[in-house]
């Protein structure tokens, strides 16, 4: 993918994401940023050969639930 369109989706699902987060944390924008910005979730999304991109904002959500409940997540399969 072009890096302009690898940078168009993430900006789109960063931004679902940390909705998401302050939705589910009761952040506000600028922690629940902070927080995804720090996650693994986020340093394997940001690298294009991992196909993280690929998830929805949900899925990639309930991996950054996962990793800060937990201290680590899973990948889901894709069929």
């Amino acid at each position: 993918m072009e890096a302009e369109k690898f940078s168009a989706v993430m900006g789109m699902l960063v931004e679902q994401i940390v909705h998401l987060i302050t939705e589910n944390y009761a952040y506000d924008e600028m922690t629940a940023s902070n927080e995804f910005y720090n996650s693994e979730v986020y340093a394997l999304l940001e690298q294009e050969e991992t196909k993280l991109w690929h998830f929805s904002p949900l899925t990639l959500f309930n991996l950054f639930d996962e990793e800060t409940k937990t201290g680590g997540f899973e990948l889901p399969e894709e069929d």
